[in-house]
């Protein structure tokens, strides 16, 4: 008999479809109780949108109140996102856009693709469009359909471009920074600071976001306003930057290095390790030019750390950054490579503030730090005298290695200007920085290391001073330096920069090198200008300030041009200086060093076979600033330890209490420490003095967008400090 499998077939189904509607009951009342709340909470923000108010930024001014960075309305053409997720619509608008405002369609679709706007605000096409076409826009709103003018706010730099590698300029926030900043409440369209005092303030310049929140329909569009949170305005800052003194050293710095490329230099016969003569670089000319290229200076009041002038060339002018360039007016005015394509010579960079960033050898300014740990390791003292026949032949290695040449035994001083080195006779410590004896700190550096068993005694002595660290500037960037040892040369070694043999550890000839400034030191002109300040103020390493007040926001206006900076709120101030350590600086140690600094700039120098003069003596003969410095020239070698690569530094400072500046200038590729920087710092101080009167300070021309420069040239009308007495050279740093 046949069995009937329909109705077993029925009877699966049905209970099939019990348990599927019981779970569905289930999951109801689920969704109906459990998560009732959950839910309901889900819907609400569903039908809520959040708008993002910016905050105006805060305000930079300089020491007496200038503005320094300010802020502008300007008008911007947005276009509503509903009328452009069409392909042909967005296009249409567009299009139509582009006649009215002369920007290209593409540029149009690029900044709708590239997901940097908030698909909540208007989708901004042009910012800076001038009101006779924004007023022509909205007369023609049926030609433009979800076209607005917005009121926006652009950053302007009144000065500029004066102390722009200071102030800094606001950019785009790029893909790195995105995430974090979204994070911390920024809005994805906003600009921020890129660089200088913009970027490193950020936080206290750029205020609190508000909010709005709206409730909107299934289309995304808003229906009431639910709650409004107004922004909070950016803290407005004021910097120990004296733009008067600033303008003067830029000129100073500029100046003197373009005069520089004037001045020839020999490319000299030698003697080559085959015994041949031959000029020093075969295939260069027999005399050619410096280059010059690049330099900074920076004036600190050494009482306090605060910086009062910053210069760095080539400099720029901070409104490029809010002119709107294209991609290819960018590269014309900062470039990156050349026309075919090669990274360019970093010489010619231009968004490095080389005061901070610079890596550079100190030459024979780093001596008094070497004379330093001389004096407090005992090595040496007052009454110490060493014979300086021009040769210093290293005592600590074995002849027959010496013999062999593989390693360097005999160090000379620099050439007298009769083809042989300079001999100064019996020096002390004091002496041999005036006239900047080579082969007195030679054996300082010797035997500083050989007495003392191969530990860093140097090192921890000149750190004291800061070198190696940070100085702790609010300016971003900042460049640590190096200061040379075991664990940096196998660093090296490891990177490829020096051999795996010069990697093995470090040696005797390492610290003979560091003692006069070279070798595999690095050190910024900050660095170098902080260290004398230390020597200046007996003994106190400050932190450099930059920054002098931070106000609440909405600091008055008071003559234009300015704030009045009197009737601002203070939140904090940076009045009193932030001190990184003290030193030892007991008259036993001071006091040798600075007669020598002393005797640099005033004489005498020593006699030997003839009269030396001191490195700074010929210069500062026409000296008339009046204020009493101490100083110290310097000479870094270059590649190939090439004369015209040779690089120059100076540092001074007052030993006047009333007037206390430190000022320190270097000058990349540009010759003797007393030839090109020294002169700036000398027009410094006589500028600081009241001597050299200061070119007032003007508001900036218009931006001439036809420029293919950074910034326009910039000099000192009266050059007259820059001359020192007439008299033959002598090659001596």
């Amino acid at each position: 008999m046949a069995v009937d499998r329909r109705a077993a077939r029925l009877s699966i189904l049905a209970l099939i479809g019990v348990l599927l509607f019981s779970l569905l009951g289930v999951r109801l009342w689920f969704l109906q109780t459990v998560q009732a709340d959950e839910l309901q909470a889900r819907v609400e923000v569903a039908k809520r949108r959040t708008v993002q108010l910016l905050p105006e930024r805060g305000r930079i001014f300089d020491a007496a109140g200038r503005l320094l960075a300010d802020n502008e309305r300007i008008l911007t053409v947005g276009v509503d996102w509903e009328y452009l997720r069409s392909r042909s619509s967005r296009t249409e608008i567009f299009t139509r856009l582009s006649g009215w405002l002369e920007v290209p369609v593409e540029d149009m679709e690029a900044r709708y693709q590239s997901g940097r706007y908030s698909p909540f605000l208007p989708l901004p096409v042009l910012e800076d469009v001038d009101e006779r076409t924004a007023i022509a826009l909205l007369e023609r709103v049926e030609d433009f359909p979800g076209v607005e003018i917005l009121n926006d706010w652009r950053r302007v730099y009144p000065y500029a471009p004066h102390a722009a590698h200071v102030v800094g300029y606001m950019g785009a926030i790029n893909k790195d920074q995105l995430d974090d900043l979204l994070e911390s409440g920024y809005d994805r369209n906003e600009r921020i600071g890129q660089f200088g005092v913009e970027a490193s303030m950020e936080s206290y310049l750029h205020g609190t976001i508000g909010k709005r929140i709206y409730e909107v329909d299934a289309a995304n569009r808003p229906v009431r306003l639910i709650s409004e949170v107004e922004p909070v305005n950016g803290y407005d800052l004021q910097l120990t930057i004296d733009l008067e003194l600033q303008q003067y050293a830029e000129q100073a710095l500029e100046t003197q290095l373009k005069d520089r490329r004037s001045f020839q230099v020999s490319n000299p016969i030698v003697t080559k390790p085959n015994g041949r003569k031959e000029k020093m670089d075969p295939k260069a000319p027999d005399v050619l030019t410096y280059k010059a290229p690049a330099g900074s200076v920076v004036v600190l009041n050494h009482d306090n750390g605060q910086v009062m002038a910053m210069a760095s060339y080539p400099t720029f002018d901070n409104r490029w950054f809010e002119a709107g360039l294209s991609s290819k007016k960018f590269q014309e005015i900062f470039p990156s490579v050349n026309p075919d394509g090669t990274p360019i010579d970093p010489d010619r960079s231009i968004l490095v503030n080389r005061a901070v960033q610079g890596r550079y050898n100190m030459g024979s300014t780093f001596k008094p730090f070497t004379a330093y740990a001389g004096l407090r390791s005992g090595l040496i003292s007052a009454g110490y005298y060493y014979n300086d026949n021009g040769i210093y032949e290293m005592t600590s290695v074995d002849p027959a290695k010496c013999a062999s040449g593989l390693v360097r035994c005999t160090f000379k001083n620099a050439n007298c200007g009769n083809g042989l080195p300079c001999r100064y006779g019996s020096v002390n410590v004091t002496d041999a920085l005036a006239v900047s004896s080579d082969t007195f700190f030679y054996r300082v550096g010797e035997q500083i290391f050989e007495e003392n068993g191969g530990l860093p005694v140097l090192q921890d002595n000149v750190e004291l001073f800061g070198f190696g660290a940070d100085t702790g500037i609010d300016l971003p960037y900042e460049f640590d330096g190096t200061v040379p040892d075991a664990d940096l040369k196998a660093l090296y070694a490891d990177r490829g920069v020096i051999s795996e043999d010069e990697g093995a550890g470090y040696f005797a000839g390492d610290n003979v090198q560091l003692a006069i400034g070279q070798g595999l030191l690095s050190a910024t002109p900050l660095q170098l200008a902080n260290g004398y300040a230390t020597f200046a103020n007996g003994g106190f390493v400050y932190k450099p300030q930059i920054v002098k007040t931070i106000f609440e926001p909405g600091v008055p206006d008071g003559e234009i041009g300015f704030a009045d900076v009197s009737k601002g709120r203070v939140v904090e101030s940076f009045e009193q200086p932030t001190l990184i350590r003290q030193i030892e600086m007991g008259p036993e140690l001071r006091n040798p060093i600075v007669d020598g600094l002393t005797r640099v700039i005033y004489g005498p120098g020593v006699e030997s076979d003839f009269y030396h003069k001191t490195t700074g003596e010929k210069l500062f003969a026409r000296y008339t600033g009046g204020i009493r410095l101490g100083g110290k020239t310097g000479t870094a070698q270059g590649a190939g330890n090439y004369p015209w690569n040779d690089s120059s530094a100076f540092a001074a400072f007052s030993q006047d209490g009333s007037t206390p500046y430190t000022v320190a200038a270097y000058l990349e590729k540009s010759g003797y420490g007393s030839q090109a920087a020294a002169p700036v710092v000398k027009c410094m101080f006589e500028s600081l003095a009241g001597v050299n009167p200061r070119d007032p300070v003007l508001p900036s021309d218009p931006l001439d967008l036809n420029a293919t420069v950074a910034a326009p040239a910039m000099g000192l009308a009266n050059t007259d400090c820059y001359v020192g007495e007439i008299v033959a050279e002598r090659t001596i740093d």
